[in-house]
């Protein structure tokens, strides 16, 4: 099994276009020691060669251009991804659908929830079905529901659930519902690897425990170092956790959390710009490092099993 990460910073990327914080003005003008991102998306692949995309993000098209193998050139028009899974139905997680519209119609997994989403509030799946069109697969959280790809031979996929809130756009915006936002464990049935992917991890519940105890890799939500950080920084009222990401730090945190699991690698992706982590010489870098925690960059290749 291969994890192509193609973008590992949250919404806006890194540096953001508009935002002049310590991180993103010290990137630019090279004062700042760390590497700039896109926004998340990851590609799997049993095989090497056919490629599941979670999430679609704004850079897509650039994530692609980054990484040969999801274009094998055996046609005039081809690619290596031979679906969609689509984790929540935010913008930078969606949006970059709208630049797959060239192609063949889009199989695009994702529940109900997120479906009414995107043919309501921000009706991407309308605007697409007047260029490729998009084949909506139902995934069922209540109860998880197994189920493989068509194309993606050996990968078995199972949804669960996440506490989180819908995008501000959604009918149900304060009205959550189970499959909001999920997490997916990813398995190659061949090797009996399992890795568990939520870039919306915003809280610990009881059901995921063994999602996190047993899998022998979890990408999870590093969007925040602080619960406080975008208040102190005057860019927002709102906490990490009202907005649905648990911070890293903290005796209720993520390293707190992960430091239960001795089983996993362990590896943050979708990064705010604002989040001290970044800076690769800061002492919460360092911190995170001690607790055997990485952060996903663009372009990492996780291998597991036979396919290495």
């Amino acid at each position: 099994m291969k994890i192509l990460v193609l973008g590992s910073a949250a919404g806006g990327g890194f540096p953001q276009w508009n935002c002049n914080c310590r991180n993103c003005a010290g990137v630019r003008d090279g004062s700042l020691r760390a590497t700039p991102r896109t926004q998340s998306s990851i590609a799997v692949s049993a095989n090497g060669v056919d490629w599941v995309l979670f999430n679609a993000s704004p850079d897509i098209l650039t994530q692609f251009r980054a990484s040969p193998v999801l274009q094998p050139g055996r046609g005039l028009r081809d690619t290596g991804i031979v679906g969609v899974v689509l984790m929540d139905a935010q913008i930078d997680h969606t949006t970059g659908l709208f630049m797959l519209r060239e192609g063949k119609p889009l199989d695009v997994w994702c529940t109900a929830q997120v479906h009414e989403d995107l043919t309501s509030g921000n009706p991407v799946f309308n605007v697409l079905s007047h260029f490729c069109t998009v084949r909506w697969q139902p995934v069922s959280v209540v109860p998880p529901s197994s189920f493989s790809i068509p194309g993606a031979a050996g990968l078995r996929l199972t949804p669960v659930p996440l506490n989180s809130k819908a995008p501000p756009y959604s009918p149900h915006r304060d009205d959550p519902h189970p499959g909001d936002n999920i997490g997916m464990l990813i398995e190659d049935e061949r090797s009996g690897q399992r890795v568990f992917y939520a870039p919306g991890f915003g809280a610990m519940e009881p059901h995921l425990e063994p999602f996190l105890a047993d899998s022998d890799c979890v990408l999870l939500d590093g969007t925040f170092w602080t619960d406080d950080e975008m208040i102190r920084l005057g860019i927002s009222s709102k906490t990490a956790r009202s907005i649905g990401h648990l911070p890293q730090s903290g005796p209720d945190g993520m390293m707190a959390l992960l430091a239960r699991y001795p089983k996993p690698r362990k590896l943050l992706i979708h990064i705010n710009n604002t989040n001290p982590i970044l800076d690769e010489d800061s002492p919460e870098r360092a911190e995170l490092m001690r607790a055997g925690i990485e952060l996903a960059e663009d372009g990492m290749l996780i291998e597991y099993g036979e396919t290495k």
